[in-house]
């Protein structure tokens, strides 16, 4: 069964500034499809989207939408006034659409509810990235789209928000393609990803399937692309031998085979070319091998901003190896602490206690150390015309080459790059100082998935301390062994790893299971008169004529659904509810104090207890809800 196509676009050709993004590319989207875009930076992601929205016409080819569908386009940059509410930047959003009142009203209660908006009220101008980010998807929603296209909608979101996108999606009925370089985003949502990139004979690749499938088929592709460069070298070794023997080319034979050799080196050298496009940055941070145990202990920290406490009471123990993921909602302190940290900004309570002469590497989310106006030349290597990594020197060009920059563009300004190539000149910046402790805030943004990879191995492999603030769930699964979770109501929460911090977060988001009701002695009558279970089923049997016989047959059927053994068990059942309650809070006690904290091998063994402690509680809750609706069915 094949759905109606909504969107295509037939040999589509765009360059920028001389430099060609893409070419004939051909793609196409059908009815409630969902595509994931992928590619290298500078490989015209946003371009193609942009063609495919119908705002650039490109050099050559075609885009048609299908007759009367509704297209939506979330960029990644959102423009609103700031002046105006979120209710009125909705409802601006379907001035063009010919409702009446009745149905503007209907879609806008809709959209508030699906969204969590806060405040109905509240003004543009003063939403954080990720309200802002949703906001732009919102006015998009309201118009009912028929095929939704986003441009890296994670972007701002923390992982609360990504995970409540990834949601909104799953229970989409339109058709939508995003970009995103977020590899659980695109697992958990795309059922199609393409990638963008000039190591496939076409300029991409297409794989049915969602992420998972297409890293395997991908892997399948460039392994018998590079074989094939092999047996294509092989083949041109041979006839270079066979030409330089100096074959008579007046022979029909001769010239043929002659004109077949060039034909092959061709044909290697496009091979060739392809992949050496599949390339990445080369990252790798260097650790001072310090093998003190402890590297930094902070104990009580706390700080308030603009009147607000962001943060309290929390307890940091860093060991090298350690590696701690931050997680909260934006505004929860997460860079604010990690400044902290590093010493640029001091705590309102609480204490820092470092290693002597520690060496500590800060990334900043804002870049706010690059120069603008500076070349890329000198702010790849501030000191002349070589740099000093790992002990060893090393000539800017080259340098500049780990980061896929090219000898051209070291003349360029800093600020004439894109966001990616200033997050890896930031990176390369890093790499030259050696650290103990590496404070990462946000390190992912806008690195392309090649590049995350490598990112991912560096920081696997480096032997110092790491606190690292990501919305990569897949890069904190990877790389961090402990989780601290901020989100400025609660306490500061630690947990082992992220699948754990989740399991907390959906626990905490369910309403509890009603606690059961402590049941009277047996015989005697309840407060509303009805009486216990023998009672009533006593009362229905007397009053036969008078009750409707279904409720005579329920009450028999209740009385005998339970085992002798079973109605015990449901009696004490209670009291092991309780039980199991005070365990888990001790538990929670435990994993928080720091002490524990400051133990690797105690914090391990506590969340341990309190995950087991959880799922006890969770079992026993099951246990009642079982018994205690057989009783009452």
């Amino acid at each position: 069964f094949c759905m109606a196509l909504i969107l295509s676009a037939q040999s589509l050709t765009q360059s920028f500034g001389g430099r060609p993004l893409f070419r004939d590319i051909s793609l196409e989207l059908a009815e409630g499809e969902r595509l994931g875009l992928i590619g290298p930076n500078g490989s015209g992601k946003t371009t193609l989207l942009r063609i495919l929205a119908g705002l650039q016409i490109p050099d050559s080819g075609t885009r048609s939408l299908k007759k009367g569908a509704r297209l939506g386009y979330v960029p990644q940059d959102d423009r609103f006034d700031a002046e105006q509410s979120i209710e009125q930047a909705l409802h601006e959003a379907l001035v063009d659409l010919h409702l009446d009142d009745a149905q503007r009203h209907a879609r806008l209660g809709t959209i508030l509810a699906k969204m969590d908006f806060p405040d109905r009220d509240q003004r543009a101008g003063t939403l954080s990235g990720g309200w802002r980010k949703r906001l732009a998807i919102a006015r998009q929603l309201i118009q009912e789209p028929d095929v939704l296209l986003l441009d890296e909608p994670t972007n701002h979101l923390d992982i609360e928000g990504i995970v409540w996108l990834e949601k909104l999606l799953a229970g989409a009925s339109f058709a939508f393609l995003l970009v995103s370089h977020d590899r659980y985003f695109l697992q958990n949502v795309a059922r199609r990803v393409v990638e963008l990139n000039r190591c496939y004979p076409k300029g991409y690749f297409s794989v049915q399937g969602n992420y998972a499938d297409f890293l395997a088929r991908r892997a399948e592709f460039l392994a018998g692309q590079s074989q094939a460069e092999s047996v294509l070298a092989g083949k041109v070794r041979r006839e270079i031998q066979w030409l330089k023997r100096g074959p008579k080319a007046r022979t029909t034979k001769s010239a043929a085979r002659i004109r077949k050799a060039a034909e092959l080196q061709d044909d290697l050298a496009e091979v060739s070319y392809r992949n050496a496009q599949n390339r990445s940055v080369d990252i790798e941070f260097s650790a001072t091998g310090r093998k003190a145990n402890q590297l930094l202990v902070a104990q009580g920290l706390a700080k308030t901003l603009g009147g607000k406490q962001v943060f309290s009471d929390v307890n940091l123990m860093l060991a090298p190896g350690d590696k701690v993921g931050l997680l909260g909602k934006n505004g929860s302190g997460k860079s604010t602490l990690l400044k902290i940290l590093s010493g640029q900004l001091p705590a309102d309570a609480g204490t820092i206690q470092q290693a002597f002469d520690l060496r500590t590497v800060l990334f900043d989310q804002h870049r706010d150390e690059l120069d603008p106006e500076q070349l890329l030349r000198d702010a790849l290597s501030p000191g002349g015309e070589n740099v000093v990594y790992q002990g060893r020197p090393m000539h800017v060009v080259a340098w500049a080459k780990k980061f896929l920059f090219q000898p051209e563009q070291l003349t360029r300004p800093v600020g004439g790059l894109s966001g990616g190539e200033q997050a890896r000149v930031s990176i390369a910046r890093l790499m030259l100082d050696p650290a103990d402790l590496l404070l990462l805030d946000e390190p992912t943004n806008d690195l392309d998935i090649a590049s995350l990879e490598v990112l991912e191995e560096s920081l696997q492999e480096f032997t110092g301390a790491l606190v690292l603030v990501t919305h990569d769930r897949y890069l904190l699964d990877r790389v961090t062994n402990m989780i601290v979770a901020l989100d400025g109501e609660n306490p500061v929460r630690t947990f082992a790893d992220l699948a754990q911090w989740q399991a907390a977060n959906d626990a905490r988001e369910r309403p509890a299971p009603a606690r059961p009701a402590r049941k009277p002695p047996r015989g005697k009558r309840l407060k509303n008169g009805t009486g216990s279970e023998p009672d009533r089923a006593k009362i229905a049997k007397d009053n036969v004529g008078q009750l409707p016989v279904p409720i005579f047959q329920q009450a028999a059927r209740a009385a005998k659904r339970l085992s002798y053994l079973e109605q015990r068990e449901l009696e004490d059942i209670e009291d092991r509810i309780a039980a199991g309650e005070r365990l888990v809070v001790d538990c929670q006690g435990l994993v928080e104090d720091p002490q524990t904290m400051s133990d690797h091998v105690k914090l391990r063994d506590a969340c341990q207890a309190l995950e087991a402690a959880q799922t006890q509680l969770n079992r026993l809750f099951a246990r009642w809800e079982e018994l205690e609706g057989r009783r009452q069915s």
